[in-house]
């Protein structure tokens, strides 16, 4: 090993050339940084807006086009957008005098209650069940308005609310439920979101470059870099919601945190394991970042570009929540590669080599990756390819079975919440005495002059209650020629029986009053309309962005088998992560079901996140490959990015399984679902099929690309590892 012993001359040339010396030269480097300082400046503080500029109105989570969206929007003329909340009473053994006089006092003190859109003027008499004497129970309903600010009205209201009617006792229990009591708890759930997943996701971090690198210093760039992107996506995409009406909510505040942590410190993990690599060619940290970033550069970019594009084919989706997610998201892995490409390898050599204490890389030392864990995994694969493809293609069929378990077919409110806050608990109360959508009814607008029509037509449909089909105080019962309608169903509003009321009821008067050009919204309307949209989302957004990513992997590759190929193993790694995901819900974790949305939303962040250990695997195979030949050169690349490509899975699990930090059961099981399946990219995809399908398939991978066409036999023989070392700076 003398060879190992003498160092290297060092190298210059090409990279200075290369847009790469750009970022990391020795006095441009201290430009990058400045004009970093200077942005965050700038923008930290619209950051710290992002909040203030949510807008979760119901009418943005909805499919555009849909009829319960026309009569959120015709409705608005009748009266602004309100939740009913209901406040409900109970005792087991029935209603004293003394709990009626109390009620009579609550409704009194709830009708002096005008803060946080509350309407107590329109607070209802109190309403009994009369299924038995002593009646057991009583319901009072209190309006509140709401508009873009709906949830940072509605916890202070129902607070209020609570404060009037008190918690009960004696005997005696008081609920505060209905769509009022049910948004404050989701909007509790959501409260101090950012910071509960910053805090998580920042967590997750810390603990994986420790464990990774070994290192209590170098940590703190990747993590300085990511948390910058982080800032900056946060205040351009505020910028955007404020003057270009871009919609954000919850939703898509919450996985944009996730999302640049976990997608920014995979970016990083892998520039710095290549920078490391480089390190011990060339004595020169510029030349090594340089040239690291010029070999590894192109894989991070064509990585951003997958989850971009994937991203931002979301905005094709009908489903208003779900193509909000797709300008936020590409804006922020856009975001996350700028500076993991910028601000951090300026970092890295500003810092020098001392920042990777205790095992800092010396210029001349032996790789440590070519006779590592990966390497001796290799040799194995090596001996017997096609089993090992095979076999791993076997396994994951198998977990994929799992899909039978799924139940992607929507939560019902009572399942949506990983505890039982106490608008669950009122609901089901509610339930028990008066019709269950007591609180929730469909909304009908209709022609004034078909109004009897309709309110016969709708009476009439199994599945409503017994109970007139009124307008409701404080709305205008017409205007323009249109009429405001409500109808009480008999089941819970998100229920399935409710789902099929509001089917039977639009098709009832689509035949029976056809000249009423009624359109029926509400909850239950809504639920169903995104349903609908959901499944032609499916149908539309898996195929594009297939498409998309394919051609990403084409033009970075030069070749249509290998895409194809990378394609199909992170295809068959979603099925499976379906699978485990779908018997885990069922039999460990007690999920009812799963969202609609859910198996749109794994699978695009799955095929985007998961193609990325492809696409680092893949480049190195074929940039070794024009060296070694494509055998020797997927050994060498196995070797080369087994450890960081593992270290950079578990850094993206980690941070997408903070969702279950969350009370939502959809966030729960989209964390859960991601977390899964870029552990099956990272060990078994990525180490075993992809391997595997090189080593058996050979030089034949790259059809049509030139490197198909080189016979097995003229491919140059495997180089020693230690010639590696000697190598000089290649411009490619």
């Amino acid at each position: 090993m003398s060879d190992v012993q003498q160092k290297p001359q060092p190298q210059s040339g090409g990279t200075r050339r290369g847009v790469a010396w750009l970022v990391c030269g020795r006095w441009t480097k201290w430009v990058v940084l400045g004009l970093w300082v200077v942005a965050l400046g700038a923008l930290g503080p619209l950051s710290m807006k992002l909040a203030d500029a949510q807008d979760n109105q119901t009418v943005n989570w909805l499919p555009k086009s849909a009829e319960s969206t026309q009569v959120l929007r015709e409705s608005e003329d009748f009266r602004p957008e309100q939740m009913p909340t209901v406040i409900v009473y109970e005792r087991a053994s029935g209603l004293t005098d003394a709990d009626r006089a109390r009620i009579d006092e609550d409704v009194a003190q709830l009708r002096a209650l005008t803060d946080h859109g509350l309407r107590g003027a329109e607070t209802t008499d109190p309403q009994y069940e009369e299924r038995n004497s002593p009646a057991r129970a009583a319901q009072v309903l209190i309006p509140l308005t709401v508009g873009s600010d709906a949830w940072e009205r509605v916890v202070p209201a129902v607070d209020d609310i609570r404060e009037a009617v008190g918690d009960g006792g004696n005997g005696l229990d008081v609920y505060i439920t209905g769509p009022g009591g049910a948004n404050a708890d989701f909007a509790e759930g959501f409260e101090g979101i950012d910071s509960t997943l910053l805090m998580a996701a920042a967590s997750v971090v810390v603990i994986a470059l420790l464990v990774t690198y070994r290192s209590p210093t170098l940590l703190f760039v990747p993590l300085i870099s990511v948390i910058a992107a982080l800032t900056t996506a946060q205040a351009l995409v505020y910028l955007l919601a404020e003057h270009a009406g871009l919609t954000v909510n919850g939703q898509s505040a919450g996985i944009l945190t996730v999302l640049v942590f976990g997608a920014g410190t995979d970016y990083a993990l892998l520039l710095v394991a290549r920078y490391r690599e480089e390190l011990r060619r060339h004595e020169d940290r510029h030349e090594a970042m340089a040239l690291a970033l010029h070999r590894a550069g192109p894989a991070v970019l064509a990585s951003g570009a997958t989850v971009i594009a994937a991203m931002l084919v979301l905005m094709f989706a009908e489903l208003s929540s779900t193509a909000g997610l797709g300008p936020v998201l590409a804006i922020g892995v856009g975001v996350a590669l700028l500076a993991l490409l910028t601000l951090f390898p300026a970092l890295l050599v500003i810092v020098g080599r001392w920042i990777f204490w205790p095992a800092r890389p010396h210029f001349g030392s032996a790789e440590p990756t070519e006779t590592g864990v990966w390497a001796r995994t290799g040799g194995r694969i090596a001996r017997r390819p096609r089993t090992v493809w095979v076999a791993g293609a076997v396994a994951l069929a198998a977990l994929s079975m799992g899909l039978m378990q799924l139940k992607a077919a929507g939560l019902s409110y009572e399942d949506s919440f990983t505890g039982r806050p106490d608008s669950i608990v009122g609901g089901e109360v509610q339930a028990r005495y008066f019709p269950a959508g007591g609180g929730d009814p469909l909304v009908i607008m209709a022609n004034a002059d078909q109004a009897d029509q309709v309110k016969e037509t709708v009476s009439a449909t199994p599945g409503i209650a017994d109970v007139p089909i009124t307008t409701p105080p404080g709305v205008d019962a017409e205007r323009d020629g249109r009429v405001y309608l409500e109808a009480i169903l008999d089941d819970n509003p998100s229920s399935s029986d409710a789902k099929d009321t509001v089917h039977r009821v639009r098709d009832a008067l689509a035949d029976q009053a056809p000249d009423a050009d009624a359109i029926v919204g509400g909850t239950t309307a809504a639920i169903v309309d995104m349903d609908t949209a959901v499944e032609r989302d499916d149908k539309l957004i898996i195929p594009l962005v297939l498409i998309a990513v394919f051609i990403i992997l084409v033009l970075l590759l030069r070749a249509v088998l290998a895409p194809l190929l990378l394609m199909g193993t992170v295809i068959l790694s979603f099925a499976a992560a379906l699978g485990i995901s779908a018997l885990f819900f069922r039999h460990v974790f007690d999920f009812a079901g799963e969202d609609t949305a859910f198996p749109l939303l794994v699978f695009v962040f799955l095929v985007a996140l998961g193609i990325d250990y492809n696409i680092f695997l893949a480049t190195r195979i074929k940039e070794e490959a024009q060296r070694r030949g494509t055998r020797q050169g997927a050994l060498t690349a196995l070797a080369a990015t087994g450890g960081v490509i593992t270290s950079a899975g578990l850094v993206l699990a980690g941070t997408f399984a903070v969702f279950g930090t969350l009370p939502m059961v959809a966030f729960a099981e989209i964390g859960f679902a991601v977390a899964v399946g870029v552990l099956i990219d990272t060990f078994i995809v990525r180490s075993m099929l992809v391997t595997a399908l090189v080593l058996d398939i050979g030089q034949r991978v790259w059809w049509p690309n030139a490197l198909a066409r080189r016979p097995e036999d003229d491919e140059p023989p495997a180089e020693p590892a230690e010639a590696r070392r000697t190598e000089g700076a290649e411009t490619h």
